[in-house]
């Protein structure tokens, strides 16, 4: 595996490093030790899928709050997807700074979520689905959003969304 470190403190870009022959290729996708190295988290405790039937689809921006916040591992499977994270870590050197990298299937990119940062996703084709890894059980109750055009935040979408849902479209700005 191949670690870029984003613009964003603490969250990393992974790409495969594929062994290949004559059937095609073989590629690790996670590995404690090479996480733990890094500081990251050596174990996922939950993995979920989501689907994603049509493209502009828009799922976000979540997070889960203390003291069960979650570091996710987010890998798009099939189609492609505009993936962003904003950092919600008041003392982080990036505080509600984002970033967004397009993760599909083609270039099998995954993008390492730390705690305290909110996330959410933009389809970009039909048919998308998204793969987590999870550090932490959910937790009812402790899951947060803010909405995915708050200006004091400014992501700057390549698409309006054409699918909302109306949980996701009521979410309140973060605030000043």
């Amino acid at each position: 595996m191949k670690f870029t470190e984003c613009p964003l403190s603490g969250a990393y870009l992974i790409d495969l490093m594929p062994e290949t022959d004559e059937r095609g290729f073989f590629a690790r996708t996670f590995c404690a030790a090479e996480f733990a190295a890094r500081g990251l988290a050596e174990h996922m405790s939950q993995s979920s899928v989501s689907y994603n039937e049509h493209a502009h689809t828009l799922r976000g921006l979540h997070w889960q709050a203390a003291p069960h916040e979650e570091e996710k591992l987010v890998r798009c499977t099939a189609g492609a997807i505009f993936d962003v994270i904003v950092d919600l870590r008041p003392k982080s050197p990036t505080y509600r700074g984002w970033y967004a990298v397009q993760l599909s299937a083609t270039n099998r990119s995954a993008l390492y979520v730390p705690k305290g940062f909110a996330h959410g996703f933009l389809t970009l084709s039909e048919a998308s689905e998204v793969l987590y890894m999870i550090s932490v059980a959910y937790a009812p109750g402790f899951g947060r959003g803010c909405r995915w055009n708050d200006p004091a935040i400014g992501i700057a979408w390549p698409h309006a969304p054409a699918v909302i849902s109306a949980r996701d479209a009521a979410l309140p700005p973060l605030g000043p």
